[in-house]
Formats: structure tokens, C-alpha cells, sequence
């Protein structure tokens, strides 16, 4: 069965060896070794100035909202992945939803400022699949508003803008290190930002608002990663740029031999993909349940990513209709891309694909 991901699993042999070391330190949490070793790679790694590991992308983001204080509503785009609505939801906010650019797949700052009000504490938006947001009208927006900006950048590890990494735009930006992401730590994300006393304070919400053994300054929770997750980072970055070559080359065999129906997502022309997820778009929704009906027969599962349009969900009891984002979602179609994936294997989704009538 071929899926639409895989998690890359390194070096057993070096996995074991980071294992053995934690054994001996009998240190397993609480910011150990391994954990202030993989922040500082991935600082060097990512161009970032502060970056916090913590437990995982969706904690990342709640703890950026603690951190700015946020209140109120928040405008975020309805084509995600769910996390990026329910944090907000989960701590105390409104999702206020501005809709996209149907060719890039992200908000469209045009949109942002009709959904402004007096209750609108920030902007969050979301570099889908990768793809960087129009962040200089976004930060206008932003400025003009006195609003913050928190980047949902779960799939823009390693994304470059401009060269220099897009994680540095915006209050805070976050990321999910996810078994199934480009890079991953199992479980695990992290939170960055270019502001000294903001990455304090973050270090503090992590940790339950502890700074001693006595002494606790405020109120926090427990986010922190694990040494276990910081050693398969460790043995993850090692590999990266292998791992990257392979996505690409997948991602290519894609974009060339896949039929001429389809199309791709317009990327941003002061970016390179990062190839974290292969993205297809057809004609039609009937189309695309052909297509994946066909591959499913075929033990080939991709997936629709992301459907449905965050701006449908009942739950979320938000009355808006998101026509750009509903159409995206319900014709996009994330392809098998993974490391281990073969050429022989790639081409055989091209194939299927290439055969539905």
C-alpha cells in the first residue's frame, strides 16, 4: 500500500546511540541536553533568531496567542488544516475567516481588511503547503491595524523568502515537526520569533511559569518536548538534505508527466518549493473522486488536503461563505510524496491518474 506519506526513520544504529546516552543521563524532559542541542542546529539550520521546541504544532500556536495576549477575534484563512481554527477556539477565540487567493491556496490580503472590527486582536495567517504568504501586505495591514501576526508555517519548514527564511516575518511563527512532516521529531513543533523578551516569556508559558524551584512569575503549561523526540530531530536533520533531493525529484515526475487537466499551486516567485506536499488540482470535485477512487483500487491513498473549507464546519457556528477556499477544497488532491517512495512508484500514480476518463 502506497500512502500519502511515510515517516522517514533514520539510522537505527544512530537513533540507539542518542537512546543510550538519555539512559545514561537518566534526564528524559525538562529542557535536557538533546533538546537545547537540536535548537541550536535548527536555529543555524532555519536562519532564525529564538526558536522554542515544544510538544507539538498545535501547542506552538496556543502558546503565540498566550504569549501576545490575544482577545477578541482573529482572522485566519478557512483552507487548513483544522488545528489552525480550533486552537483559537480552544483558547477563548473567534475565528473570523478571510478568503484566498485560489491560485496560491493562501489568504488573500485583499480580503483581510473588510474583516477587521474593533474586536480583531491579530492575523493569523497560514503558508500553505509551504507556499509563502504575501507577508509585506500582511504586515501593512498589520501595522495600519495595530493588529499581531502569527504565522501558521507547519508546512514551511526550510521555505526561504526573499533569502532569508519566512519564519522571521510576523510576531511569531510556528512549526509542527509531526511524524508526517518534512522534518519531524515524531511529536513536536516549535515556536519563533526575532523578539528577546517575547522568547522569554514564551520559555516561561512552556514551563508552567516556573524560572526555579521555588519560584513561579506567571501562569503556563507544560509544552515542552522530550529527549526521545529531540534525539530522532538530531538523527532527522542529519538527513535533511537527502531527504529534500528526493521529495524534489518525486515532486517533479509529478509536475511533468501528469496530464495536462490538472493544474499546480502558483508559488511565490521570491520562494523555492520545499516539496512538503504534492498538491494537484482537477477540473472538477467529480474528477477528482474518479481519480481517487481509481488510485484507492490500486492500493495507492492520498488525500484531500484540506477538505472540507474550514468556513463550513458547524460547529464553528460562523456564518460565512468562503467561495474561493470551498472550490480549492473540494478539487485539490495531496499526492504520495515521500522519501522512500520510488520513481517506479510515482510514475504508476501518474499512470492511474493519466487513465481516468
Amino acid at each position: 500500500m502506497i500512502t500519502v506519506t511515510k515517516t522517514y526513520l533514520p539510522n537505527k544504529a544512530k537513533y540507539q546511540a542518542y537512546v543510550d546516552q538519555i539512559f545514561a543521563s537518566g534526564w528524559l524532559t525538562n529542557n535536557g541536553a538533546l533538546v537545547q542541542k537540536l535548537e541550536q542546529r535548527l536555529k543555524e539550520h532555519l536562519g532564525v533568531k529564538h526558536l522554542i521546541l515544544v510538544a507539538n504544532g498545535s501547542l506552538a500556536l496556543q502558546v503565540a496567542y498566550q504569549a501576545l495576549n490575544l482577545t477578541g477575534e482573529v482572522i485566519t484563512t478557512p483552507f487548513s488544516f483544522a488545528a489552525t481554527t480550533n486552537t483559537l477556539l480552544w483558547e477563548g477565540l473567534t475565528p473570523v475567516f478571510a478568503d484566498i487567493n485560489p491560485n496560491t491556496f493562501n489568504i488573500d490580503p485583499k480580503l483581510i481588511e473588510a474583516q477587521i472590527t474593533t474586536n480583531t486582536s491579530a492575523i493569523l495567517p497560514v503558508h500553505v503547503f509551504g507556499n509563502p504568504c504575501e507577508v509585506e501586505a500582511i504586515q501593512a495591514i498589520a501595522n495600519k491595524h495595530q493588529l499581531k501576526v502569527i504565522y501558521d508555517a507547519a508546512h514551511a519548514f526550510g521555505t526561504e523568502y526573499k533569502d532569508e527564511s519566512v519564519l522571521n516575518y510576523g510576531d511569531i511563527s510556528t512549526l509542527s515537526f509531526h511524524a508526517t512532516k518534512l522534518f519531524h521529531t515524531i511529536e513536536g513543533g516549535a515556536v519563533i520569533t526575532n523578539d528577546d523578551q517575547l522568547a522569554k516569556k514564551i520559555r516561561l508559558l512552556i514551563n508552567f511559569g516556573i524560572t526555579s524551584p521555588t519560584t513561579i512569575e506567571s501562569v503556563g503549561t507544560n509544552a515542552k518536548m522530550n529527549e526521545f523526540e529531540a534525539a530522532m530531530g538530531l538523527c532527522v536533520l542529519d538527513d535533511i538534505e537527502n531527504i529534500k533531493q528526493r521529495r524534489a525529484e518525486i515532486w517533479k515526475t509529478y509536475q511533468q508527466e501528469l496530464p495536462s487537466n490538472l493544474s499546480f499551486q502558483q508559488w511565490n516567485q521570491h520562494s523555492q518549493n520545499n516539496h512538503a506536499y504534492a498538491p494537484v488540482l482537477f477540473e472538477s470535485e467529480e474528477e477528482l473522486l474518479k481519480a481517487e477512487a481509481k488510485l484507492k483500487e490500486n492500493s495507492i491513498l492520498p488525500r484531500r488536503y484540506f477538505y472540507p473549507s474550514l468556513d463550513t464546519l458547524e460547529y464553528l457556528k460562523i456564518k460565512q461563505n468562503c467561495r474561493n477556499s470551498r472550490d480549492i477544497a473540494s478539487r485539490v488532491l495531496c499526492l504520495p510524496i515521500f522519501p522512500t517512495l520510488s520513481t517506479g512508484q510515482s510514475k504508476k500514480v501518474n499512470n492511474i491518474i493519466s487513465g481516468v476518463k
